[in-house]
This record gives C-alpha cells, sequence and structure tokens, in this order.
C-alpha cells in the first residue's frame, strides 16, 4: 500500500467524480486540468478507489507516447500496488496482456478488436490522457469510438481542452470556438492561474524577442521584415514566386542564415540573439536552483543541431540534443532528466506528458503555430517541485503576433500579482545550506563556493563606444544605441528548400507523422532510381510529409 498525500483539488476532484460517476450513475467525466498539476495520480487514485467499490474490475489508459505510458505505467504502480502492461504496438501478444492496461492511441487504432472484448467481458474503466487526440472522423477519434463503446466508465485527462484543426473530439458536445462542453457537475477544471496562485505550477513569464531581417538581392535591392513592422518589399522583390510566403517574419526567424559559400552557418543570427537571452536567465535561475535546465523547441531537425551548435558556442558546454532521426533519444530524455547537463534540445518530442521537473526556460521556436502547442511547451517548464520553489518559467519567443496572443491569455490567467513578480529576487540560494546571499558572493559562510557564470554582456555595436552592456538590455547603457537585433540574410537562404512548403498549415498529428515517416519515403524514392522523384521528395520538409501522403491516398 503506497503512501501518498493527495493534493486538496486532487481529492475534491476524486469525490465529485465518483458522485457523477457512480451515485449519478453517469459514464463520463471531464478532468480539465492545467498541465503539470498533478492529472496522472488523481486519475489512479480515482481508479484504485472504483476498483475498491466494486464499480470497475480492470483499467484502461490511453496516451499520446510511449514516454507518457511509461509515465502512467510508474505512478499507477505507486498508487494503486497494481501493475500495468505497456501496450505500445499493434504486433503485441493479446493473450500476455495482464488486468490493468496502458496503450498509445496508435497501438489502439491497430488492435480495435482486441479492446473492445476487453471492454465487453470486463467492468472497464478507460481513462483517456490528453483527450484532444480523439478527434471525431479521424483515426484515433474512431478507433477510440469503436474500442471503448462498451466501457463501463470513462474519465477524460486534459490541460488543453482546444483543438488547432477546429475538429470536436469524440464522446463530447463541442462550443463554437472549439472547447469541450460538459456539464459543470461533471467537470472538475483547474486552470493555470490557479494552479499557480495554489503553488502547483509556477508563474511564466514572457520575453518576446524582436528581430528586423533585411533580405538582400544580388544587386543590392533588399527587403526588410520584422515582427512589428512586417514586410517593405520593392518592386522587383514582388515578382518572385512564393515570396510573400519566403519573407514571412516567422518564415526568417526559423531560417538558418550562411555564409556566402552557402554551407557555413553564420554563428551572427536570429536564433543566436534568442538562445542569449535564454541561457542569460537561466544562468540567473541558476542562482536559486543550481541544477535547473532549459528547453529549445526547433521547428526542424537542420535548425535543431544548429541551436545546439549555437549554444555549445555561448556556454562552453554540449547540450542534449534530440530528434526523430537520432538512435536512442527517449533514452537520452530520460538521461537528461536526472543529469547537470544545462540544455537539451528537441525537435516534436519534448511535449504533453513529458516530465522533466527541473526545466526552468523555455526557447521556443517550433514548427506548429497553434495554441495548443504553445500551451503544451509552456507545460514543460511550469512543474513546481515543492513549496520552496519560487523559481519562475522563462518563455523567450519570436515577437510573433500569433504567439503574443496565447501568452497574453496566459498572463491575465495568472492575475496582476503574479504577472509582477518576474525577477524581484536579487539573491542567491546555497545549495548546502540554503541561506540567502548577495549576489556578488563568491563563497557562503558554510564554505560553499559559488561556480564562476558566463559573463552575460554583449558588445556596444557604436564603434564610437564599444561599451559592455547586459545581454538582455534593448539599448547601449552608455550611448543608447540600439540593440534592436539587426539580422542581413540573403535571398537564396530566404528561399532555401521548403521555405514555402512550410507555409501549409499543418497539424500538430500531421507534424508526428510527417517525422516519422520522412525516413522511409525517401528511402523508398531513392530505390526506385527516379532521380525527379527523389528531387521533389527532398523539396519537402518532413512535417509536411504525413499531409502530402494524405492527398496522394484519396485518389
Amino acid at each position: 500500500m503506497s503512501k501518498l498525500t493527495l493534493r486538496p483539488w486532487q481529492a475534491e476532484a476524486t469525490e465529485k467524480a465518483i458522485k457523477w460517476l457512480v451515485h449519478e450513475n453517469h459514464k463520463r467525466f471531464l478532468t480539465n486540468v492545467a498541465p503539470a498539476a498533478g492529472k496522472t495520480i488523481f486519475a489512479a487514485w480515482l481508479a484504485k478507489r472504483l476498483i475498491e467499490m466494486g464499480e470497475i474490475d480492470r483499467v484502461l489508459v490511453i496516451a499520446p507516447t510511449k514516454e507518457v505510458v511509461k509515465k502512467w505505467s510508474e505512478e499507477y504502480f505507486f498508487v494503486t500496488n497494481r501493475h500495468m502492461t505497456k501496450v505500445t504496438s499493434a504486433d503485441g501478444d493479446v493473450q500476455s496482456w495482464g488486468s490493468d492496461l496502458c496503450a498509445t492511441w496508435a497501438a489502439v487504432e491497430g488492435l480495435l478488436d482486441a479492446f473492445q472484448r476487453v471492454c465487453s467481458s470486463n467492468k472497464t474503466l478507460v481513462i483517456c490522457d490528453e483527450h484532444h487526440h480523439a478527434a471525431q472522423a479521424a483515426a484515433w477519434g474512431n478507433g477510440a469510438n469503436g474500442a471503448f463503446a462498451l466501457a463501463e466508465k470513462v474519465v477524460v485527462l486534459t490541460g488543453t481542452p482546444l483543438r488547432s484543426d477546429g475538429n470536436e473530439t469524440v464522446w463530447f458536445a463541442h462550443s463554437d470556438r472549439g472547447q469541450i462542453e460538459h456539464p459543470d457537475d461533471g467537470t472538475y477544471l483547474l486552470t493555470y492561474g490557479q494552479a499557480v496562485d495554489l503553488g502547483y505550477c509556477r508563474p511564466s513569464f514572457f520575453h518576446r524577442h524582436e528581430g528586423k531581417f533585411k533580405v538582400e538581392l544580388d544587386d543590392q535591392t533588399a527587403a526588410t521584415v520584422s515582427g512589428e513592422g512586417g514586410q517593405n518589399v520593392s518592386n522587383s522583390m514582388k515578382r518572385i514566386r512564393g515570396i510573400d510566403k519566403a519573407l514571412e517574419f516567422y518564415t526568417l526567424a526559423c531560417k538558418i542564415p550562411y555564409e556566402d559559400d552557402g554551407v557555413t552557418p553564420l554563428k551572427d543570427s536570429y536564433q543566436r540573439s534568442m538562445l542569449d537571452h535564454g541561457v542569460n536567465a537561466l544562468e540567473r535561475l541558476q542562482d536559486r536552483m543550481p541544477n535547473a535546465g532549459g528547453l529549445v523547441i526547433a521547428p526542424n531537425i537542420d535548425v535543431a543541431e544548429y541551436m545546439a551548435d549555437l549554444l555549445e558556442d555561448i556556454t562552453a558546454k554540449k547540450p542534449m540534443l534530440v530528434h526523430s532521426k537520432l538512435p536512442n533519444s527517449e533514452n537520452k530524455i530520460s538521461a537528461f532528466r536526472n543529469s547537470t547537463t544545462d540544455w537539451i534540445v528537441s525537435v516534436n518530442m519534448i511535449n504533453e506528458g513529458v516530465d522533466i521537473q527541473r526545466l526552468r526556460v523555455l526557447v521556443y521556436l517550433p514548427y506548429a503555430q497553434t495554441e495548443l502547442a504553445f500551451r503544451q511547451g509552456l507545460g514543460r517548464v511550469v512543474r513546481s517541485i515543492g513549496p520552496d520553489d519560487d523559481t519562475e518559467a522563462y518563455v523567450v519567443m519570436p515577437n510573433h503576433e500569433l504567439f503574443d496572443r496565447y501568452a497574453k491569455r496566459v498572463e491575465q490567467e495568472m492575475g496582476p500579482r503574479r504577472r509582477s513578480d518576474h525577477n524581484q529576487n536579487r539573491f542567491k540560494k546555497c545549495p548546502i545550506c540554503d541561506k540567502e546571499n548577495s549576489l556578488s558572493t563568491k563563497v557562503c559562510e558554510c564554505g560553499h563556493e559559488f561556480p564562476e557564470r558566463r559573463p552575460s554582456f554583449k558588445t556596444c555595436p557604436n564603434e564610437d563606444c564599444l561599451a559592455l552592456n547586459p545581454v538582455h538590455v534593448d539599448e547601449c547603457q552608455t550611448c543608447g544605441t540600439s540593440f534592436k537585433n539587426d539580422f542581413t540574410i540573403k535571398l537564396e537562404d530566404a528561399l532555401r528548400l521548403g521555405g514555402v512548403a512550410r507555409g501549409m498549415d499543418l497539424t500538430e498529428e500531421e507534424v508526428r507523422i510527417g517525422e516519422e515517416i520522412a525516413e522511409q519515403v525517401r528511402e523508398g524514392a531513392l530505390q526506385q532510381g527516379d532521380e525527379v522523384v527523389l528531387r521533389l521528395i527532398r523539396q519537402f520538409p518532413p512535417e509536411s510529409l504525413a499531409r502530402i501522403k494524405k492527398l496522394l491516398d484519396v485518389g
């Protein structure tokens, strides 16, 4: 029997769910709770109570990824002392399944008949984690409808009940904005702002990173693009096919600039300036939490590798890099969780359900520009580790209209007091004796030597000044010269392969599937030996391949 102290909201939600599901005999209970507030522990405890009451015989959890399935299995055993079989592929041995199961959505899709038999032969509680994946009239939604129609009870868990593509999810009605609608008596709601006030999550602060790009033609005709000012494009440039999409501020923010050789990436770039802010924020937070870590979410593998190299150049330390083409990426994520490595760089691998408690800083440059993806990314850095955790979540993001809108909603949820708490702490805590020391202290009274931090300065671009300034300021503190992050990028870099294709409006699921099938598609094209086909395939970024496959399958 595990010793477990529930958070007040978990205990309250459990009693509300039992009243709705058991005493009032309803089938589905909705739990809409902020990421990092403890949804998994709540659901496992509720399952334990329902088993003890004789209301259910077995538990079946659906989760989005293998990483989340593993987490579920561990936490479920901790709470219930019952083993949970992990089902992560459609070719598993159904006969070896234990009483309780945790399966990925993809596995459920391939084993519909088996899950139907489980639900029909037992009083089964289905726990649907990250419910936004189960869109109606889509593979996973259809799979859920077919597999779990005969379940005794269903508990839905979500922290982001809004799909970016506007599709409705199974089992629930939806509002005009696409949000789940369910009776209040059958719903438990805990917003991010409430979770911050209760100490379950940490407050978030957003740095909207501006940049001005100068895009040059060979004849020195140029366009200027910025987050605030938009596009200023010459008539000669306007005649270039696809130029509008290629010269969007966010598109340029995701492009790697190159030296004149077209091969060597420049070190002075927009991405570099974002990372400078992120590194500075992490070092400040490490004064209070020495093992605090940072996460970079990159739009594609090329940019991820580029940003990893930039981080190593800035910090003189090698970050952890994980993406779909690297072996053992899931093991690397687990290793980072318990390491002292400062940074991890990811492409669509550290998202929903991935719990790395020491993450504090997010440098956010994703492919998916949706509020769902934004909230999921933010959820990786807001988890509190206890009542003594007085650190904050710090997000560096492009000064992009959509991201600004999402951030403002989060800020409004937190309330004015929390929004004003940023960077108020001017002391560093000794990790040995917990004594508060001034930031200039080198050795604590207990004898602990604080590590020396990298000088966080940048040089004034004014040749008559060249004064050193803190990396986060917008203008020189000596002469007033602007540090507005001006960058020059060649037109061929702006139009580099995949630039226009990346203007496709893709869903998170398409991005995930596209990256999974990319290597298989390219190998197939190579085996065919058709140079034209291979050249065409190479022009599409990996994340777009799922959409292309869908279009081809229609025929």
